[in-house]
């Protein structure tokens, strides 16, 4: 199959998106006008910071003597004025001012999605609430959100869920205080917890009761783990302490082999970018990748923050298929495992994945085989 029928097949391909962070969703023409808006003082023009994201490594010598070669230093393609993802999440956050504003960066996430990538469902996670958005409180925020994930299922004929995001720089009981305003506030779109932010701030257990908090009232449980740290251990944690039923990222897990090998025995479900607002880590990114499915784990494509790395999830497929060489019956099977994975409803999940065999079979058949 020719690169051009393959990236079509892949671009028209239905899938979810299961690991999508919303603030890292926000267009750059929508940061740009809000923040004109706002009068927001910035270093440099929106269009400018937006092309300059470039998150720059974490300390080089915690990376030396890991199993895939971690790059030490700059890369080719990196600005010559750098912003960090974190940097530029917190200004679009700052021009966020009213419940509008919040529908309207969840409406246009799920546009993206439909639009770029055929994404038939999307899980998003979000912040706590800021402060110069207190006055919406938690509930007003979620159901701001809520609107705008209605609107798109209703537009684009898709389903979409919210993650309440944890911040791992913060202290457990900040977390189980987070988890509890979840569990007193149900939603019908908010199903589950993630554990964001670098993960050398914080270490899984330090979460433990948050977790425990969200297990027994019935949400689903996610972690970004074995992404920053070079432990594999950390997303054993992340299953057996906390509760996870997926895990975002996990490109360490392969510093340990029996670690590895539970993984694949158990076909947990890992989200995975290849590629990242460290532009330096990206070459490292997609060889882990590559090892993780080369041993066999349950590897699932995600978009991250496709708005300012940028990205997109059809993006993410085409890099599998053209770099890491990945066959289309690979990546198909990659598709409906992020079904299997979501955080739908069993039956609506069935009815999913029922669609998708059966579009992809209509795909396959109209373009020819290798």
């Amino acid at each position: 199959m020719t690169s051009p029928v393959l990236h079509d097949l892949l671009d028209r391909m239905p899938k979810v998106d299961l690991h999508c962070h919303l603030i890292g969703t926000v267009r750059g023409s929508t940061f740009a006008e809000l923040a004109r808006r706002e009068r927001l003082p910035l270093p440099a023009t929106p269009e400018e910071i937006y092309a300059g994201v470039n998150s720059l490594p974490p300390d080089p010598a915690l990376y030396l003597d890991t199993r895939i070669p971690v790059p030490q230093g700059r890369s080719a393609d990196e600005p010559a004025v750098s912003y960090s993802l974190f940097q530029v999440s917190g200004w679009v956050t700052q021009v966020l001012r009213h419940a509008d504003d919040l529908t309207r960066i969840a409406y246009e996430a799920f546009e993206d999605a439909h639009r770029t990538s055929s994404t038939r469902h999307l899980e998003v996670s979000f912040d706590a609430v800021p402060e110069h958005l207190s006055s919406l409180g938690y509930a007003g925020m979620v159901d701001a959100l809520a609107d705008g994930v209605r609107a798109a299922e209703r537009d684009f004929g898709m389903t979409g869920r919210l993650i309440a995001a944890i911040d791992r720089s913060g202290t457990g009981e900040a977390a189980l205080d987070r988890v509890r305003t979840v569990v007193d506030n149900p939603h019908e779109y908010v199903v589950g917890i993630g554990l964001d932010n670098l993960e050398t701030a914080g270490p899984p257990e330090r979460f433990a009761a948050a977790y425990a908090l969200a297990g027994e009232a019935g949400l689903r449980r996610t972690a970004h783990s074995s992404e920053h740290a070079p432990l594999a251990v950390n997303t054993l944690t992340c299953l057996d302490v906390l509760g996870c039923d997926r895990i975002d990222h996990g490109y360490f897990v392969l510093e340990d082999d029996d670690v590895v090998a539970r993984l694949r025995d158990e076909q947990v479900p890992f989200t995975v970018i290849s590629t990242t607002s460290r532009r330096s880590w990206r070459p490292w990114r997609r060889a882990s990748i590559a090892a993780m499915i080369e041993a066999g784990l349950n590897v699932i494509p995600a978009s991250d923050d496709p708005g300012m790395f940028p990205t997109t999830l059809a993006a993410e497929y085409r890099i599998l298929a053209d770099e890491l060489h990945v066959p289309v019956e690979r990546l198909t099977a990659m598709a409906l495992a992020g079904v299997d994975a979501s955080w739908l409803p069993d039956a609506q999940k069935a009815d999913l994945r029922r669609r998708f065999v059966a579009e992809i079979a209509e795909l396959q058949g109209t373009v020819p085989s290798r």
